[in-house]
């Protein structure tokens, strides 16, 4: 059975590039375009890994590690943050939020958020 990722992102760029690499490596991959949906999805699917992106609509990055912190049946879900910004005060935030991993929009190319999402949960 396919391992299931929770890609929470409102960019349209980033999600049909990462949908479509993810995919077509075998995993199962569901959309989120904002932090409520994102959330909801979470619950619902309790999925294997969170791909997250920061700043978006209705509420933030930030904030949804927060409520999986505070939730004990989602805090050990693996969480790889997706951001435009890799400032040292963001990653220090994020680092004390559990995030596994952090991959900044601009630098990364689908090879290596592969490599990430498999250092996470494996293929």
């Amino acid at each position: 059975m396919a391992k299931k990722i929770l890609l929470v992102e409102d960019e349209d760029l980033i999600i049909k590039l990462l949908q479509k690499k993810l995919i077509s490596e075998g995993y199962d991959v569901a959309i989120a375009s904002d932090g409520e949906e994102g959330m909801k999805a979470i619950r619902q699917n309790k999925p294997e890994l969170v791909l997250l992106d920061i700043v978006m609509p209705k509420k933030g990055g930030f904030e949804v590690l927060e409520e999986i912190n505070q939730d004990i049946n989602l805090r050990d879900i693996p969480v790889i943050i997706i951001s435009n910004s890799g400032q040292p005060m963001e990653l220090d935030r994020a680092q004390r939020l559990g995030v596994k991993d952090w991959l900044i929009k601009t630098e990364f190319d689908p090879k290596e958020v592969l490599e990430k999402v498999i250092k996470q949960i494996g293929r």
